[in-house]
């Protein structure tokens, strides 16, 4: 399996644009939704580790798109997730003995941050993209701008209740790529979430 580098992950996330973000504890509804964002043309999906089921659906699509596991906290969790073929992984929070996994493994690790001094201090630690969570109850599409004004060199993806049509306005503020979640597949089937994506793709 190919290693994603830090510098080919800020790529994809770059042509990409939205960086979906998929959560549930039902493997096979997670495994459907995957393979629907996949026929839209996305080449990276993040399926946030909500159970230990879960892994199983890691396991199971890994071959087929890129994975990262999400929502990871602890060691054990960073393992079991590359081991069963995560290509790299995220978290909420930025954690001294996950960035030092990443680096012993040569797996990109995405950092959350909320504040100014948290986003500067995961970059001062070559974390390649840092997550800015959680973003629409900070102040949205303002709050990105207020980050980035000093500091434009971040690789900035903001997250946590945007929707797809808000993607746009992110994008324009400056962000790497957009976090988007349960709007592209909350309540639809895996045609309506491949119709939606690959139109805005397009």
């Amino acid at each position: 399996m190919q290693k994603i580098i830090n510098n080919s992950l800020t790529e994809i996330l770059r042509e990409q644009k939205i960086y979906p973000v998929l959560r549930g504890k039902n493997k096979d509804t997670i495994i459907r939704n995957v393979r629907a964002l996949k026929n839209a043309g996305i080449n990276l999906v993040e399926i946030n580790v909500d159970s230990p089921e879960i892994y199983e659906a890691i396991e199971e699509v890994s071959g087929e798109i890129k994975v990262c596991a999400g929502g990871i906290i602890t060691l054990f969790q960073a393992e079991t997730a590359v081991n069963c073929g995560a290509r790299l992984f995220s978290s909420p929070i930025l954690q001294p003995n996950l960035l030092k996994f990443s680096k012993n493994r040569q797996v990109p690790y995405i950092a959350s941050a909320t504040t100014a001094n948290e986003a500067y201090s995961a970059w001062k630690l070559r974390i390649p993209v840092i997550r800015l969570y959680p973003v629409t109850a900070m102040g949205g599409v303002n709050y990105l701008e207020d980050i980035l004004r000093p500091m434009p060199f971040l690789n900035i993806m903001p997250a946590g209740g945007i929707k797809l049509g808000e993607v746009e306005g992110y994008m324009n503020a400056g962000a790497l790529a957009v976090g988007v979640g349960r709007d592209l597949y909350q309540n639809r089937s895996a045609e309506d979430i491949t119709l939606k994506v690959r139109n805005f793709l397009r």
